[in-house]
């Protein structure tokens, strides 16, 4: 079986990080920055930065529009941290002139953790992720305050305050976590991912 074809858009955040993930779990990885780019690949990441600053670069370089007809169209999605708030159906805390890809039916709070001065990092039980807990690092991390019906929850916290907060999801395509799984050297979310391209496509 041919390696499924998983873009990164490569507009801000963690681009190589998921680049060389997705190839340690058996994708064939591109960078993503233009609509002909995006039409090259059977899905994509999403990956961390600045979701109001991501949004308005998508409108920028004219992949807001595919992107959100991609993911109408049933193509695969993983976002993390900005690209949760990203594809996100319903944001709290958010900007006025805040953009979205949507398709993920889930109600999301940015900065929920605080500031950059409050990351941290947490193991975590993960469904469907055999081989013990997920390491998860929080940067100005997103929680999940409300799902869909059809919205599966696969992570939350554990331990503090914000025991029970949900922290990655799962709609259909479309996976979300509120980390950055690219940063720990465990691909297995990444391997989560392309099993659920393989089976998309």
């Amino acid at each position: 079986m041919s390696a499924p074809r998983i873009g990164v858009l490569a507009l801000q955040g963690d681009v190589r990080e998921h680049v060389a993930t997705l190839t340690a779990a058996g994708a064939s990885a591109s960078r993503v920055r233009r609509p002909a780019e995006l039409d090259a690949v059977d899905a994509l990441v999403v990956p961390g930065g600045e979701s109001t600053t991501m949004g308005k670069l998508l409108v920028t370089f004219d992949l807001l529009e595919p992107l959100q007809k991609r993911v109408r169209d049933g193509m695969p999605v993983f976002g993390s941290c900005a690209g949760m708030i990203l594809l996100a159906d319903r944001v709290l805390d958010g900007t006025s002139d805040q953009v979205g890809i949507g398709g993920l039916d889930v109600t999301v709070r940015r900065n929920a953790f605080g500031r950059q001065v409050e990351s941290f990092e947490e193991d975590l039980a993960f469904d469907g992720i055999d081989d013990g807990p997920v390491h998860a690092v929080f940067i100005r991390a997103p929680w999940v305050e409300e799902i869909g019906e059809d919205v599966v929850p696969l992570a939350r916290i554990s331990d503090g305050a914000a025991a029970g907060k949900i922290v990655a999801v799962r709609h259909g395509p479309l996976l979300a976590t509120s980390f950055h799984p690219e940063l720990t050297g465990d691909a297995r979310i990444h391997q989560l991912f392309v099993q659920m391209v393989r089976g998309a496509i």
